[in-house]
Parts: C-alpha cells; structure tokens; sequence
C-alpha cells in the first residue's frame, strides 16, 4: 500500500470514529466561551492549511531527498497515532467534547492511556500531524506542527483549570502523578 494511501485512510477514519463517538456523549453543564473557543481553535486552523493546502506551499521545499524512508516513517507515526487517539477516546467516553466543556455526570478519568499522560488524545493528534508533515516531505507542511501544538496547548490549559475547579483534589493529585503529553518528559 503507498504510505499516502494509508494516511489519507487513516485520517478518514479518525475523522469517522470522531463523528460517530460525539453523538454518545454526555450533555454539558459547563460551556467554554467563544473568545475560550476562538484561542485554541484558531493555532490548529493555521496550522492545518500549512499541511493539507497545497497551495499554502508556493516554494515546495523538501525536507530531505529520503522520500520513501520519510513517508514510510510517516505513515507509521499517523497509524500510531490514530491507535492512540481512539484508545483515548474511548477511555475518555461520554465525558469527551470539542469544546472545553464540563459534562453532566463527568467523572475523572485516570485510566487506560490517562495513567501516563493527562492529554492523550491531543498527544495522539500531534504525532498523526507530526507524520504527515513528515510524508508530505515539505518544509511548510513541517512548520504546521507548531501551530497545532499552540492550539493544543491552549486547550489543554483551559480544560485543566476547568477540572481543577471541579476536581480540586483529585485533579491536583493527578496532575502531581502524570505528565501533559509525554510520558515521563512532558
């Protein structure tokens, strides 16, 4: 199989199970803002025109002339990636959003991929973004991961000051034990 193909497959079905998994969560009894909305959103906006739109690349620039060893390393990365995304998210279930939100009924989540990183899901994301912009082979493609990262970033802060309102032991406690997105790093 060409690695673009199966990238391509890859974030189809990621976009899918996304699609699918939103309509079995909880309602919410907390909403994020929109200007809340706005600050992580717009980062990972930036960032995917860089990688998906051609013509976001008038210059081309290859990363290296390794394209097949490239596009094969990432094309493992998005697989990876997409496991860890879905493992996550079924983790996560009912109290999963888009939006930085507070469900009815949330419950902490402290197991499966959450026992080595409070933000799986968006670690997850990063490294299917992160192989992309490798199998794409283009510097601007590349330079799409800082923004994606930004945007997580601010989303990950906003929901932990949410869960630490909401969970304020606990979330501390957890916090205390577990890294961001890398485990044992970051």
């Amino acid at each position: 199989m060409d690695p673009g193909l199966l990238i391509a497959i890859c974030w189809i079905l990621f976009l899918l199970y996304w699609g699918v998994s939103a309509i079995s969560v909880k309602p919410a009894a907390e909403r994020q803002s929109w200007a809340g909305i706005l600050a992580n959103r717009l980062p990972i906006m930036v960032g995917a025109v860089l990688l998906f739109v051609p013509w976001a690349d008038p210059f081309r620039s290859p990363i290296t002339s390794h394209v097949s060893a490239l596009k094969w390393l990432g094309s493992a990365l998005v697989v990876l990636g997409l496991l860890g995304a879905v493992w996550s998210r079924k983790i996560l279930a009912g109290n999963w959003s888009a939006n930085v939100q507070f469900k009815q009924g949330h419950k902490l989540v402290e197991r499966g991929p959450y026992l080595f990183v409070r933000h799986p899901i968006y670690t997850s994301i990063l490294l299917m973004v992160l192989g992309t912009a490798c199998s794409a082979n283009r510097l601007i493609a590349l330079a799409c991961f800082p923004f994606f990262f930004m945007g997580f970033f601010i989303k990950l802060k906003q929901e932990e000051r949410l869960l630490l309102r909401h969970f304020p032991e606990e979330y501390a406690a957890y916090k205390s034990r577990t890294k961001m997105l890398l485990p044992l790093i970051f």
